[in-house]
């Protein structure tokens, strides 16, 4: 239902996606990623407090939390991902070697929602106003990543703009997924950008996860204490 509003709107419309071949797969590929990406971190938020009461009682790895929510999130990715299967062979999209980083892109897309899922979990349970601060962060994320416009758009009047969009990681994997899968006339951070910027989301990415490792690990002994 979403893609269908979405898809009319931005592309019957204001015909956005003119200059984008298979746009209804690149719009749905785009915000089946997204939502990927919300369910994990939302879900995560206040997943600790919301089970505060199996912690109170039993002692286990709180992480195993967090990985249910996230693989939960996960199994909803595969299925979505057949529907845009069904898509790609009914649209007759040549598909090349390139669709087998896929599962690459995926991973890192899932490793960056995890360790901001670990980070929001702890998080709340001191700051329990967290969560409506992640709402406007995800709302002013979910603009920023090119979902429903293409990067193109940016890349033609604010190159730098366009390169500055794409260190996020979340964009950048899903406009190499798109690039990958859907069509090469996707702007990646590789093709617009000299090589040395590839690096800045990946170092980000690392740097997000061992953060979430520590700060997880060290507040997890005072969970059942402040939950």
């Amino acid at each position: 239902m979403l893609f269908a509003i979405l898809y009319v709107v931005f592309a019957q419309f204001l015909r956005l996606g003119d200059t984008i071949p298979n746009y209804p797969i690149y719009l749905l590929t785009g915000i089946v990623l997204w939502n990927f990406f919300s369910e994990i971190t939302n879900n995560s938020v206040t997943a600790i407090v919301d089970k505060g009461d199996l912690i109170r009682k039993i002692n286990f790895p709180k992480y195993v939390i967090i990985l249910s929510a996230a693989f939960s999130a996960l199994i909803n990715l595969f299925l979505n991902f057949i529907v845009i299967g069904i898509f790609i062979w009914f649209s007759d999209v040549d598909l090349g070697w390139s669709a087998l980083l896929v599962p690459l892109f995926v991973f890192e897309l899932f490793v960056f929602a995890m360790a901001l899922a670990f980070i929001l979990s702890a998080l709340f349970v001191r700051l329990r106003d967290i969560n409506y601060i992640w709402e406007v962060i995800m709302q002013g994320m979910f603009y920023a990543t090119p979902i429903i416009y293409p990067l193109s758009l940016v890349t033609e009047k604010w190159p730098e703009v366009a390169k500055l969009l794409l260190i996020n990681p979340v964009a950048q994997s899903i406009q190499d997924i798109r690039y990958a899968l859907v069509t090469k006339e996707t702007d990646t951070l590789a093709s617009i950008a000299a090589p040395i910027w590839t690096l800045i989301p990946l170092t980000i990415i690392l740097i997000t996860g061992l953060a979430a490792v520590m700060y997880f690990k060290k507040r997890s002994l005072y969970f059942a204490e402040e939950v």
